[in-house]
């Protein structure tokens, strides 16, 4: 998976032909043993680029989880015996189904996050082109080998139980699925949980599953803030995955504690990147500029922190600013906006917040957009050499502000690099491929790119160091995850 698409043009969008597609008026559902549910209180979901309410969806209480995870439990010795063949036919008639259906998702994914439809597109298309396919079919090892002392040992990989998940808003289709495939092709069965920010194309995939898996097998329920600890401190689940803040996930990790829940945390961060003096400024200056802004700035692996060699300092900012010159912030329904809004009035109230400081501390604003005033937006901004003890380049922001710092020593940058609480990816850009993998190797974080930044593949695992999480996602090893390992020993 690489950056969303960066090409923009097209036929003018009809806004209203798009919301009739998008079918927000036909109601949204929890999903518990099969059946869709409704309970008698509701929460909002807003379009941040006009600040509408949209639709309601089901604030469900604790009773509707122990419901959904009752069902699940009941499901599980079935799904668990169902062969893995058949298990994969069905999530690959999953997949298949959302293809389907992708206008439709595209419309309302842009409907409920206000991001340009391209990059609705580009999230359903890596779900069900990219990573849905590769996840499925990804083989666990059967492996066996002689003993001195156990004789023939076989390792086997059996499910877990019950499986929590709990999903952010930046990306809610694409990580929500994720991890209802892993748990779900590896014999497990789901309770997930999406943002309350962005619950309404997650819900609607589960609507394509209703007849598709067996009872309790998949249940989604959506709720607010009080839901997630129900969820997290449940004794009926066997593993908790979430995704989100570190701060969150801190409090999740003690609250799987009490009944020692398997657990993978993906957190976040505050990737850096190097910029080495023999690069082209021209060159890296739109992959750049994507690394920085993917997704509105609203994702972890975003690039966060750039550090450029002295010599090239003002040749490369020079390139970014003149190609974010050329980069329309507005409603994700209109066919020329590249980036869309704050998805959510605490996010954006945040970035506003952090803004505040960038301007009480004089640090010097390289260049800054131009954003509607309507709606949660906030402008394309790019910060000029401030501290690296700044609280705006300390701490992870999430959204379109980036910081870009001055170095002359490469041992000294990379130990600024480093000097960070969060760990999940870094990168290094160049033309020594030598010297490439020498700075690469002395980053510290869980994956380290050369000349690109944020790429990621199903069939590779993917988890942060220290704050940036706990375990990995994909590939073999996240699979493995959700499984236990069971050691058969034979004389």
């Amino acid at each position: 998976m690489n950056t969303p698409s960066t090409d923009f043009s097209g036929p003018q969008h009809d806004r209203d032909a798009l919301l009739k597609q998008a079918n927000l008026d036909g109601g949204f559902f929890n999903f518990i043993n099969g059946q869709r549910t409704s309970l008698s209180h509701s929460l909002d979901v807003v379009n941040p680029a006009t600040g509408e309410v949209i639709a309601a969806v089901p604030d469900a209480d604790e009773a509707a989880l122990n419901d959904a995870v009752a069902a699940a439990r009941h499901a599980f010795p079935a799904w668990a015996a169902t062969p893995l063949a058949e298990r994969r036919a069905l999530l690959i008639e999953f997949i298949a189904r959302i293809k389907a259906h992708e206008p439709e998702l595209t419309a309302l994914l842009t409907a409920e996050h206000g991001r340009p439809l391209a990059t609705s597109t580009w999230e359903l298309t890596a779900l069900t082109d990219a990573f849905g396919p590769t996840l499925v079919n990804l083989e666990l090892p059967a492996e066996s080998a002689d003993s001195p002392f156990m004789g023939r040992v076989s390792r086997h990989y059996t499910p877990l139980g019950v499986v929590c998940a709990i999903c952010p808003w930046n990306v809610p289709a694409l990580l929500a699925m994720m991890k209802i495939l892993a748990a779900l092709v590896t014999g497990n069965t789901v309770v997930l949980k999406p943002s309350p920010y962005a619950p309404l194309t997650v819900l609607r995939l589960a609507e394509y599953a209703l007849d598709l898996l067996p009872p309790g097998v998949l249940n989604v329920i959506t709720g607010g803030d009080a839901l997630g600890p129900l969820m997290t401190s449940h004794p009926g689940f066997d593993k908790v995955s979430f995704t989100g803040s570190s701060y969150t996930g801190k409090r999740v990790m003690n609250s799987v504690a009490g009944t020692l829940k398997r657990l993978t945390l993906e957190l976040g961060g505050n990737d850096p990147a190097i910029v080495l003096p023999d690069a082209d400024p021209q060159k890296i200056a739109e992959s750049l500029f994507w690394s920085m802004f993917m997704l509105n700035g609203h994702a972890c692996i975003c690039l966060k922190r750039l550090y450029v060699h002295e010599s090239i300092y003002a040749e490369v900012t020079q390139a970014l600013v003149a190609y974010a010159a050329h980069i329309k912030t507005g409603d994700g329904f209109a066919p020329d906006s590249a980036l869309g809004p704050i998805q959510n009035k605490m996010q954006f109230e945040k970035i506003r917040a952090t803004w505040a400081q960038i301007q009480a501390s004089g640090t010097r604003v390289l260049y800054q957009g131009e954003a509607p005033d309507a709606g949660y937006f906030f402008p394309v901004t790019l910060l000029d050499n401030p501290s690296d003890d700044a609280p705006f380049v300390r701490d992870e922001v999430f959204g379109p502000i980036r910081a870009i710092m001055k170095y002359s020593d490469l041992d000294d940058v990379i130990a600024r690099a480093n000097n960070t609480r969060y760990g999940l990816g870094a990168s290094v850009w160049g033309n020594d491929s030598e010297q490439l993998a020498q700075v690469a190797g002395r980053l510290n974080a869980g994956t380290v790119w050369i000349n690109q930044h944020a790429s990621l593949s199903a069939d590779v695992p993917f988890g942060g160091h220290r704050e940036s999480g706990f375990g990995v996602e994909f590939g073999v090893e996240g699979l493995m995850s959700y499984c236990n390992l069971k050691i058969v020993a034979a004389r």
